[in-house]
């Protein structure tokens, strides 16, 4: 069980900061996360802070191709999707970047300034 625990925890890993990276490679998400337009949720999906349909469509647009690898970890894993996707929540709000947006717990967006507010079933 330990060994399938570790593999499930980098296998999150991985596919946390992937996803992540996919998307800083586009310009627009970029741009969208400079002007905090865009953050990071609990739930392992990116949000929309402010913006009009361009945002809204760079997110959905992230979040599809997020949940894709979420879906493919997870089956490997042996776990939920929605599981899968929490974990990496949890990893993509605990390294959200000085002054960018990431929503708390309790369903708030917030600039970071320091250590994120984390779920407290993050490990």
């Amino acid at each position: 069980m330990k060994t399938v625990m570790m593999m499930f925890a980098g296998a999150v890993a991985l596919t946390g900061l992937s996803a992540a990276a996919m998307a800083q490679r586009d310009p627009a998400y970029a741009a969208a996360r400079e002007a905090k337009q865009v953050g990071e949720q609990p739930d392992g999906y990116l949000g929309v802070v402010s913006g009009g349909p361009a945002v809204q469509a760079l997110v959905r647009d992230i979040n599809i191709k997020r949940k894709a690898a979420y879906t493919a970890s997870a089956q490997a894993s042996g776990s939920t999707v929605e599981q899968f996707a929490f974990t990496s929540g949890c990893n993509l709000v605990a390294k959200v970047g000085q002054g960018e947006m990431y929503k708390t717990p309790s369903g708030q967006w917030k600039e970071n300034s320091g250590t994120p507010e984390l779920d407290g079933r993050c490990k």
